[in-house]
């Protein structure tokens, strides 16, 4: 058994992205062979690719080889090759120590209790003629492997958003000042913005907005896979942008998961997650005492919302994998026993637990991604997500259509020119898709749509062009356009304010009959220039220098459906777009950062 097959069975997070570029790179051009469409990877896995590379090192150039040396030693605690400076400890044991780098790496000498203690700082500053805005992040994370079979570890991040562009000349009032600098919501603050960022829960302050993020989790392993419990983000779907099944946008929720790896060919993974609803429970509350201590302030609890999920992936020759899965999002006082089976059909269990009794049952997708590499140095790959799927409505002429969201990209990598790299990614959903007429069972956590940042009735485009001329420098052009269309709410019929019946074929029904990509309501460009050093394993500067034009259009026609949401251009651009991004915005970033 290889040095890797029993190490860190512990997440690689997403925002790695440098690493999870240059694995993309060597997959892509036929040095190694994994699949892509479920994210995050292990350091396990990881460092099995690595050395996948090493014996193959004959098909890297120069430069892939440099990141191939400086990414084995990154995981070198995984790989038993860290560098040692032994101490006595006592007469009987010995352990290892590096600090080498800016963490603390400590083995024992039989390998039965690895650790790893690094630190997290970083900072961003943005410019523009607003003003600026700064964010900085401080934590620490721990990495612990014992025994061979069992990983424990945990990260917290402290945030802060701050700058002088918050001044009353911006903001006039306190409440104005607390939900301005929050550039992960629209200015309205209805809804988070439309944009990639990765989701947040602020805490309560006057000024940006601080929120922190702690991450970790258990997980028992073996040769066959693992079972655990944890709190990370994860993708599901190939994707270089933003992936339409599961992006990991939403703030990571706690979840159980298993994966099962039994041959070469298959792969297993399920986990039941602890949604965030925002959605208030007006029967779940505790009593607050007041001042005067006579009267008892209600304070309500958000409704319990669950998420159990599947996914069969297949590699059933060397460039081609297919995962197909199905998921369910319900909403009940305590867990759903039948919901914790790993392999089975949600919707048909839902059915079983809500049809007999003619309540309006959970709310239930399945989904695909594909992947194939037909020749050394290109990608082609794709996702589809079907929501509350009802296969008559497949038929053409069926008015109804299913809300249905599909993906389709291209990665051309490292021909003619090494390092160089061309993608392209188009996406569209369907009116309705992500949503649902019970607030509570929509394809959110903490509001955030946890498929592609646009939700229902969008496309988005994004293009770029990349190049790698020396060992960790990334340099990077990219363009951006995402569009978004009517916005519909989902109605089961029409009622009117004293909650009777209006019109039975008013709908979703009649919504999704509509034709979706009608009228554009909202729309953002993007150009953006990064350069990115990797100076040391988790350690980046970057400079990032790019323009945006974000605008709203009226849609203001007197014969709207009544889940039609009708406004005006500005309406639409405060709802979707943070208010120091709308408009014409050239702008310019600097950040330093260290661990993720």
């Amino acid at each position: 058994m290889s040095s890797w097959a029993m190490a860190q069975n512990i997440p690689v997070s997403l925002s790695y992205t440098r690493l999870y570029d240059y694995l993309d790179e060597l997959i892509t051009d036929g040095v190694i062979t994994h699949q892509t469409a479920i994210r995050p990877y292990t350091r396990s896995q990881v460092a099995a690719m690595l050395e996948q590379a090493q014996q193959a090192d004959t098909l890297l150039n120069m430069r892939q080889k440099k990141d191939l040396m400086f990414y084995l030693n990154e995981f070198a605690l995984e790989r038993d090759t860290m560098v040692n400076n032994y101490v006595q400890y006592t007469d009987h044991s010995t352990f290892s120590l590096s600090l080498a780098d800016p963490q603390f790496s400590y083995k024992t000498r039989d390998n039965n209790f690895k650790l790893r203690f690094r630190p997290i700082l970083g900072g961003n500053i943005t410019a523009s003629k607003k003003g600026a805005i700064f964010h900085r992040w401080y934590g620490a994370e721990l990495q612990m492997d014992i025994a061979n079979h069992l990983s424990i570890w945990g990260s917290l991040r402290d945030n802060s958003w701050s700058g002088n562009w918050l001044s009353k000349e911006y903001f006039p009032t306190d409440m104005a000042r607390i939900y301005g600098a929050r550039i992960h919501y629209g200015a309205s603050q209805q809804q988070p913005a439309l944009t990639p960022l990765a989701g947040v829960q602020y805490k309560e302050a006057n000024y940006g907005g601080d929120f922190s993020d702690s991450r970790g989790g258990i997980n028992l392993y073996t040769w066959w896979g693992s079972i655990g419990i944890q709190r990370e983000n994860i993708t599901w779907g190939t994707a270089y942008h933003a992936s339409n099944i599961l992006s990991g946008r939403n703030p990571a929720a706690p979840m159980i998961t298993l994966q099962l790896t039994p041959c070469k060919w298959f792969q297993f993974d399920y986990f039941h997650a602890w949604l965030v609803s925002n959605v208030l429970d007006s029967t779940y509350y505790y009593l607050e005492n007041t001042t005067n201590g006579n009267a008892s302030l209600m304070n309500y609890r958000p409704y319990n919302k669950f998420m159990a999920a599947n996914m069969f992936t297949f590699t059933p020759i060397k460039h081609l994998s297919l995962s197909v899965g199905n998921s369910i999002i319900y909403a009940e006082q305590t867990i759903q026993a039948a919901y914790l089976i790993p392999i089975a059909f949600y919707k048909s269990l839902d059915h079983l637990l809500t049809k007999g009794i003619r309540t309006q049952n959970q709310n239930s997708q399945v989904f695909a991604s594909v992947s194939v590499r037909p020749v050394d140095h290109l990608h082609l790959y794709g996702s589809f997500f079907v929501d509350e799927v009802k296969f008559k409505r497949f038929k053409p002429s069926y008015p109804e259509k299913n809300p249905i969201s599909y993906l389709v990209g291209f990665n051309w990598s490292g021909w003619p020119i090494k390092g160089l790299s061309l993608k392209g990614e188009f996406m569209r959903s369907y009116i309705a898709c992500y949503t649902h007429s019970i607030d509570v069972l929509t394809w959110t956590s903490n509001s955030y749509n946890m498929g592609h940042y646009m939700g229902d009735n969008a496309q988005s485009i994004y293009a770029e062009l990349a190049y790698r001329p020396v060992r960790g420098l990334l340099l990077k052009m990219s363009y951006t356009n995402d569009t978004k269309y009517n916005s519909y709410s989902y109605l089961r019929v029409y009622r009117d304010e004293n909650n009777q019946k209006v019109n039975e074929d008013a709908g979703i029904g009649k919504t999704i009959s509509q034709k979706p990509f009608d009228h554009c309501i909202y729309r953002n460009d993007e150009f953006r220039f990064d350069g990115i050093f990797e100076a040391h394993p988790n350690m980046y500067l970057t400079l990032s220098v790019g323009y945006n034009h974000a605008r709203g259009f009226d849609n203001l026609k007197e014969n709207a459906l009544p889940s039609e949401d009708i406004g005006n251009a500005q309406h639409y651009l405060d709802k979707f777009c943070p208010l120091y991004y709308q408009g014409k915005n050239l702008y310019i970033q600097g950040a330093f950062s260290f661990g993720f």
